[in-house]
């Protein structure tokens, strides 16, 4: 009797692990049909360029870097621009010379690096952008430093060309490129300060730069780090994405290198977003975490001071890791971090299932906080006029306490049918020509954040999510003023 119970308990275990497997399998099947059955892919996304910048490249210099730049874009022009079939011909493609998306219509190609030198500038800005994007993502920051600093926007390793330049990319390419453009700043401004503005991967890439420096007892670049929706951590779902990479590879299907395929009609960011992109960003953040953990005390206090500006709603970075697994960790050294509330009118509160605040604020509201934190918010339910509330370290370096805060009414609004910032939009002002709410009746080429489409669903190939997400910062000119009382309090 007992070997009959043994033996039916080993066929059951086995049946159900065959099931399992079974499951498994055709949920596996499934995922791979549908993500194979989306779109064709483009001439942009299957091209291979030779000229992109890797680790290994062999460069002297960061002028030599330009000059490789210079031949990338020869390649794009010569193997996609010039080859587009007549089908895929567009008023909204990037590619297609003329079209309301053709980069040529700015009178700058931000898809490339560039640099605004000023004769005996006091500083320097070193602008480094996001994961897809181009330098034209901090422009707007450019533009306000503009003859007032030496600046440069650097164009990372598989950006600004076409998007199947992210399926080759290492998080160590960018490291490698910043390191030029840092050494080529450190050499022209020789010794006055320079600051590196970074827009999330480009911040986790400035945060990598100099965390590999004192992680090897070597003295940081920086005088001070801005950081714009920092990639300092990610949903644990952007762990599989090598996963889908590697069957794709496997199965020699392509279209699962994809997160999403779109058409091409931004001119200065990639709107299909590869799989290896995702992981780029996932490894690197890993990395600066190793390196966060393995630093000692003494090493710690050699982080430049970092500022920080956060919008406590964010789809695409973790704002929980930001303030946990960075700000938490550092010692007193002037560290800032600017929180951007929702839009609490009590129609837009009423309406949130999960308050994205509530998490966070047994952490900003710990009396033992080694920064100066801000929170943009309401000034209450009633209106959408904003102020700034501090926690932590006030600016005078008290600790605030419940009922000691220190608060300030700002002219700023929310925009009316505004519930929210976005990831993308805090580096944008209200008036960019691109992202901006302000339509430009006479000007010939698209304009993105000015546009509102409404119909049903399902028919244009940008979703309607991706449409209505907000691409601007009504709050823009407080960031730029604490920016600049950021660098003023750190010019030495």
């Amino acid at each position: 009797m007992k070997a009959i119970i043994i033996g039916s308990t080993k066929h059951l275990f086995l049946a159900a692990l065959y099931a399992s497997i079974g499951i498994a399998l055709a949920l596996l099947a499934t995922g791979i049909y549908f993500l194979n059955a989306r779109p064709e892919l483009s001439l942009w996304h299957t091209v291979e360029l030779d000229n992109e910048f890797h680790y290994n490249t062999k460069l002297a210099s960061f002028n030599e870097y330009l000059a490789l730049e210079e031949r990338l874009f020869a390649e794009v022009e010569r193997k996609v621009v010039q080859k587009i079939p007549a089908n895929e011909f567009s008023p909204v493609n990037r590619y297609v010379k003329n079209s309301l998306s053709d980069p040529a219509h700015w009178p700058q190609n931000w898809n490339r690096s560039y640099e605004w030198p000023v004769a005996d500038a006091e500083f320097g800005i070193l602008l480094l952008h996001g994961m897809s994007d181009s330098p034209y993502a901090l422009s707007n920051v450019a533009a306000h430093f503009k003859g007032k600093a030496h600046v440069l926007g650097l164009r990372l390793p598989g950006h600004g060309t076409i998007p199947s330049g992210l399926t080759e990319v290492y998080w160590q390419d960018l490291v490698a490129a910043v390191n030029l453009a840092t050494a080529h700043m450190r050499q022209s401004l020789k010794c006055k300060p320079l600051f590196v503005v970074g827009f999330s991967t480009g911040a986790a890439v400035a945060l990598n730069h100099e965390l590999e420096r004192i992680s090897q007892d070597k003295n940081p670049d920086y005088a001070g780090m801005i950081f714009i929706s920092p990639a300092i951590g990610l949903a644990p779902l952007a762990a599989a994405a090598r996963w889908q990479s590697w069957i794709g590879r496997l199965l020699e299907l392509d279209k699962l290198q994809w997160n999403s395929i779109q058409v091409e009609y931004d001119p200065f960011k990639y709107t299909s977003f590869a799989v290896n992109a995702g992981d780029v960003v996932y490894q690197l953040a890993l990395r600066n975490q190793g390196l966060l953990a393995g630093l000692t005390l003494p090493q710690r206090a050699q982080i430049p001071s970092i500022l920080t500006f956060q919008s406590v709603v964010d789809a695409t970075v973790s704002t929980s890791a930001v303030v946990n697994n960075l700000y938490q960790t550092l010692p007193e050294k002037g560290h800032e971090l600017v929180l951007f509330d929702m839009n609490r009118l009590d129609v837009n509160a009423k309406m949130v299932s999960n308050d994205p605040l509530a998490g966070l604020l047994a952490s900003i509201n710990s009396p033992a906080l080694h920064y100066r934190g801000t929170v943009v918010e309401n000034i209450s339910h009633e209106t959408t006029q904003v102020q700034a509330r501090s926690f932590g370290l006030a600016a005078q370096g008290k600790v605030v306490t419940e009922g000691n805060e220190q608060v300030r009414a700002l002219d700023l609004y929310w925009p009316a049918g505004v519930y929210s910032l976005s990831h993308v939009a805090l580096p944008f002002g209200v008036d960019d020509g691109l992202y901006g709410a302000i339509i430009q009746p006479d000007s010939h080429r698209i304009q993105i954040g000015a546009t509102a489409s409404r119909g049903e669903r399902g028919l244009y190939s940008v979703s309607a999510s991706e449409m209505l997400r907000q691409k601007w910062n009504p709050f823009f000119p407080y960031l730029l003023e604490r920016m600049d009382e950021y660098r003023l309090a750190h010019m030495h």
